[in-house]
């Protein structure tokens, strides 16, 4: 997946369904902000339902078009809020489009949230957080400045004020957190956790409270995702020949295991991933 440069954003991506945008953050907020991204498309050219796979961040998420719809099962369905967090997924979260979809996300990196709250992290995996359960009125006033913003631009100047008016304690993310997640993402999830502990020279335990704490998944499950969205990028930027060579060249035992892993993550074998529509998680990791 190609991206076309330009000046005003790190990408555009195009297709005959979606049409989004990605956009860096100021320099003082690229320590917690990932990227923002912008996404529209015609109710009649979005899939009926879209999997967002875990890709280790949180998002806010403010839907200026017509909402979602998400089911977290076969037989259940919950109306998403205008404007909420979405937290740290662990296994596929399905999304339905209710009308014309036009909805900024602002990404967060895996640790990049923690300044801005008082809840935990922990304890909001896989879940939906309304945005006035995170702040309150500030939280309802920012939600309806963006909704009613004209413009992506307009969009991002908003939260970047409303985030750096936030940020008062710059030192809260635990250095070995932030020094082990850094070293997870460079190898692409290619890493253990007893080689993580070794390196920085902390028993396996306390290394899994702190990340648990800060970021919201376990050093393992920090791992397995990065790892998956790894595979998932080469599904859709190669050839591949055989899921065998996948599986190994990104590390996985055997192909039983990586199979397992990626229907965990996706929902989906990887067979019947290959040639799907384009997965919403692929927007939000496609900048890098």
């Amino acid at each position: 997946m190609q991206l076309t440069e330009n000046l005003s954003s790190k990408g555009t991506i195009q297709n005959h369904k979606m049409h989004y945008e990605i956009f860096e953050p100021q320099e003082n907020l690229k320590e917690w902000v990932k990227c923002y991204w912008n996404l529209e498309s015609d109710f009649e050219n979005t899939p009926l339902k879209n999997t967002i796979v875990p890709d280790g961040t949180m998002k806010l998420i403010f839907h200026y078009g017509d909402t979602y719809k998400h089911h977290p099962n076969n037989k259940e369905s919950i109306i998403l809020p205008n404007c909420f967090l979405i937290g740290q997924l662990t296994k596929p979260y399905v999304v339905e489009p209710l009308g014309v979809t036009g909805s900024f996300v602002v990404r967060f990196q895996p640790s990049g949230f923690l300044p801005f709250t008082n809840i935990s992290i922990k304890e909001i995996q896989n879940t939906a957080v309304p945005i006035e359960e995170l702040f309150g009125k500030e939280g309802v006033k920012i939600g309806n400045q963006i909704l009613n913003a004209n413009a992506t631009s307009e969009r991002i100047a908003l939260i970047e004020t409303f985030l750096l008016e936030r940020l008062t304690e710059k030192n809260v993310i635990d250095n070995i957190v932030k020094s082990t997640v850094d070293i997870i993402i460079e190898a692409n999830g290619q890493f253990s956790v007893n080689e993580l502990s070794e390196q920085n020279n902390i028993n396996r335990r306390q290394l899994t409270r702190k990340f648990s704490s800060t970021i919201g998944l376990s050093p393992k499950q920090l791992i397995k995702t990065l790892r998956i969205q790894n595979t998932l990028k080469t599904l859709l930027t190669k050839e591949i020949t055989s899921l065998t060579d996948l599986a190994y060249e990104n590390e996985y035992f055997d192909q039983a295991h990586f199979i397992k892993d990626f229907k965990e993550f996706t929902g989906l074998t990887p067979k019947e991933f290959y040639g799907d529509d384009l997965k919403m998680s692929m927007i939000f990791d496609s900048e890098d």
